[in-house]
This record gives C-alpha cells, structure tokens and sequence, in this order.
C-alpha cells in the first residue's frame, strides 16, 4: 500500500506539473483584433490560469496545502501514511482544478471535473482525520473545554442529560444523529447535478464549503476527542438502543474514532444550521419553500444529539453555530460581488449546469460586436422612407 501511495503521488505530481503548464500556455495567447496604418493594435489577451481561479479555489486548495504541511511538521507514528495520503489528495486536486480551469479543455468534461475536484478533496481529507488530526497534534484540550463550560455556562449538557439516558431516548437522538449523513448527500448531490440556477449554486458552493474547509482545520488547532471520553467515569446510564445507535457506534468506529480529535467546532451542528439559513434565506424558491421548516426541526434534533449522546461538549456546539452564521453571512454576499468582477473582468463563469444549455443571463448588455451584427443582418431602410424622415 505504502508503496503504491508513492508511485500514485509521484506520478501525479507530473501529470498535475504537465497539464499547468499547457493550462498556462494555452491560457496566455493572444490575439490582435484591430490593425490599422493610422492607430495602435487592440490586443485581446485571454485570462491566465490563476486569474481563472475562484475564491473558493483557493480557499479548498489554501485547505488541503495547509494540513499537509501541519502533518509535514508534526510527529507520530501515522504521519508517514498521513503525509502520503494527504500528497496524493493534493495531487489528484490540482489534476481536477487544472482540468476544470483550463481553456482548452470541452465544457462537459470541465464541468464534470469542478464537481469532482473541490468536493472530492474535502471529502477524501474528512476520511482520512483519523491519519491526520493525530499527526498534525497529538495534544488533547478536553479539559479545558469541559472546564469553559462550566464555568460560562454552569453545566454540561452530556452530564447533566445522563439521567434521562434510556434505550428509547438514545434510539430518538441517534436516529437524527445518523440522518447528518442522508442530510449532506440530499443537499449536495442534487445542487452538484442538477441546479441550474447558479447564483443559489454558488451560495451554496462557497457556504458548505467555508464551513469544512475552516472546520476542519481549526480541529488541527483545538484537538479534542469529546465527553464519552473525559468524563466516562461519570456516566451512570449506558447508550444503548436496539438499531439507531448501533448504526452511529458502527459509523464512528468505521472512521477509528479513537483517533479523532474532531470536536471544536461541532460540524454536526455546523453543517444542518447552515443548511437550514440556506434553505431560509431561499424559501421563496422550490424546493426550499418546503424544505426550511424540516430542516429546522432537524438540526435542532442532530444539536441535541450531539451532546445527548456524549460526542460534543456545549462549547463545541456554539463554535459550530458561529461557524455556520459565518458561512451564510459571507455566502450572502461574496459570491455575488466575485461574479461581477469577474464579468467586468471578461473571465468565465465558476459554475455552468452539468445537464444541457446554460441559463440565459437576464439583464445583459448586448456587446458591440453584437450589436454591429444585428445592424448588418437588418434589413435597410427604403430610400423613400428615409428622404420622408429627412424632411
């Protein structure tokens, strides 16, 4: 395995250096539009790569460069496979971009590599925490969240619902807790390949990724592996239940929890509260009208589960809150104002429809070589009729 990891990443590093280049190459011709004896030639010069690349480009690939190098600096037994799991993570991201970004590269394919690059990398890394958040820092501040809790709120909720832990309790918390997962795939999956409005698909782009990206690091930052853990000699009543939450001790254990210090900020309550602001702020289109008030319901649910069930202390919780209004505020706004330099600018759109035509824009200017055109192709005017206006 070890070696494969190797051959992938180098060979990577050479497929991703080879397609930059011909991206930059093919990104920097020119063209002369306008020659003339008496004025200067117009050059027309198309976009480079870089200035191809979105905000939110550079906020997943400043993610992924980030935790390689707080791996490459840290320690541990897993930094090794980390670090080689973490290269070729980057690899096959910068492969994707430069395939997404490139101008020479056909729409459909393009299209299909965007969808797959950004996403792919967060969700790759997300998997590989358990490599990662030890290698990066080995230290755990459980103590000091426990001890922030109580003394800015009195209590913790983990230990303070211990008495109404019981089979059926646990089942209800567990259930919501485990419907996280159908959450993202039912909001993500439908935005990637069928949204054709792209203004809601870039808020939502920029929201859910700034909420993972930031997340996730700020886990390398403020490691901790939760209540069950720092305060397991307390619990009176056990978890358990008879299929719910059988299904969350499965799936945590699947991502060997033991080793994942991914606590602060609580992306379960992070991720559906950004959901439901989304779905909120757009609820005079379909299908959020009906959506935001499920949803609401439900991330109220998964954030109580998260401390009923001894994952996230309440700290974490509010972390994942702030994290998630963050998102929303910036999503709100900074997509809309990059959109308009970018069209002053001439660059492309960050998003185009997977399936079919792209929208027609509403409320664009018709260019002057458009407008040159349509003069050309309009019938003249008849010369009686123009003599009749001169007088």
């Amino acid at each position: 395995m070890n070696v494969w990891l190797e051959a992938a990443a180098l060979g990577g590093i050479v497929v991703a250096f080879v397609l930059m280049k011909l991206a930059t190459r093919g990104s920097r011709e020119s063209h002369e539009t306008d020659q003339g004896a008496d004025a200067s030639p117009l050059v027309r010069r198309e976009a480079s790569f870089l200035e191809r690349l979105a905000v939110q480009d550079w906020l997943v690939a400043g993610y992924v460069v980030t935790l390689w190098l707080l791996v490459l600096a840290g320690q541990g037994d897993r930094q090794h496979l980390a670090l080689k799991w973490l290269t070729f993570d980057l690899v096959g991201f910068l492969v994707l971009l430069v395939t997404a970004r490139a101008p020479s590269v056909p729409r459909p394919i393009a299209n299909v590599a965007y969808r797959l690059a950004l996403p792919g990398a967060i969700v790759t890394t997300f998997t590989q925490l358990h490599y990662i958040l030890p290698s990066a820092r080995s230290v755990s501040y459980d103590a000091e969240i426990y001890g922030l809790d109580k003394s800015i709120f009195g209590f913790e909720p983990a230990e303070a619902w211990d008495r109404f832990v019981n089979p059926q309790t646990t089942e209800w918390f567990s259930f919501f807790y485990y419907l996280y997962f159908g959450i993202l795939l039912v909001h993500v999956v439908p935005m990637a390949l069928f949204e054709r409005r792209m203004n809601v698909l870039r808020e939502f782009s920029w929201g859910i990724f700034s909420v993972f990206c930031v997340g996730q690091i700020v886990y390398t930052i403020i490691p901790g592996f939760g209540p069950y853990r720092l305060l397991e000699s307390q619990f009176q009543h056990p978890l358990e239940g008879a299929m719910f939450w059988p299904l969350v001790a499965k799936t945590v254990a699947s991502f060997d929890g033991a080793h994942r210090t991914d606590i602060f900020p609580s992306l379960h309550t992070a991720v559906p509260s950004f959901f439901t602001l989304f779905a909120f702020r757009h609820r005079d289109k379909v299908p959020f009208k009906y959506t935001w008030p499920i949803m609401a319901f439900v991330t109220v649910n998964i954030i109580l589960a998260t401390m009923f069930l001894r994952w996230h202390y309440l700290l974490d919780v509010f972390a994942g809150l702030t994290l998630a209004t963050s998102a929303f505020l910036t999503a709100s706004h900074l997509p809309a104002r990059e959109d308009m330099l970018r069209k002053a600018r001439g660059l492309p759109p960050i998003w185009l429809p997977l399936f079919g035509a792209p929208p027609a824009p509403i409320g664009v200017d018709v260019g002057t070589d458009e407008c040159a055109s349509l003069n050309e192709s309009a019938p003249k005017p008849l010369p009686m009729i123009a003599s009749s206006r001169r007088s």
